[in-house]
């Protein structure tokens, strides 16, 4: 009787090696999934702060020109509308990626939109899936610039010194005075920046 345990139990042993080893595979395998995860994540975080900088950087730039014309409206609609020559954002978009690590290439979306394309500096790494040692992970995000006021146009024989009041989504109503333009709204106020739905 005890001369059979032994041979159950010697038995046992390489099942029991090819279960450790099994359970050893699948955690390595999980390990890789998950490092590739976390790389794409950290693409993902770089290309959205990217996007978002540079569409940052065009709403100041548009602040600052209705600020330069606040009391010539006729060119108000332009700069909402984002046709006012102010420089490109991209140079932001470069500056977010290098603080994340990440190389990008930024293109603007139409008039009130980037887009930008971002790349991992960092690889997945080695891993038990061949070839992850020199890939890195590449993810995509677009920002866009809409405008949060309206404004109706003043008729043709208003004082030319009056200026349109603006009707932003809070429900706050300006109304711009020229002898004082203390009180100005700030670029959150005229402009929402938000990252496209994917």
């Amino acid at each position: 009787m005890r001369r059979r345990g032994n041979g159950d139990a010697g038995q046992a042993f390489p099942i029991y090696i090819t279960v450790v080893g099994g359970l050893l595979f699948l955690a390595l395998a999980y390990f890789a999934v998950g490092q590739a995860a976390a790389t794409r994540s950290e693409a993902q975080t770089a290309a959205d702060a990217a996007a978002l900088a540079a569409a940052l950087e065009t709403r100041d730039r548009l602040t600052d020109q209705w600020i330069d014309h606040v009391l010539d409206p006729d060119l108000w609609q332009d700069i909402f509308e984002g046709e006012a020559p102010v420089p490109s954002g991209c140079w932001r978009a470069h500056e977010l990626a290098a603080r994340n690590d990440a190389s990008v290439d930024c293109q603007p979306d139409g008039l009130l939109a980037y887009t930008v394309v971002a790349e991992t500096n960092d690889t997945v790494g080695d891993t038990i899936v061949p070839g992850t040692e020199d890939r890195r992970a590449t993810q995509t995000a677009t920002a866009v610039i809409e405008a949060r006021c309206r404004f109706d146009p003043l008729p043709g024989d208003t004082d030319d010194e009056a200026l349109p009041s603006l009707s932003c989504k809070d429900g706050k109503d300006w109304n711009l005075e020229p002898d004082d333009l203390s009180n100005l709204p700030k670029p959150e106020d005229l402009f929402d920046v938000h990252l496209a739905d994917s």
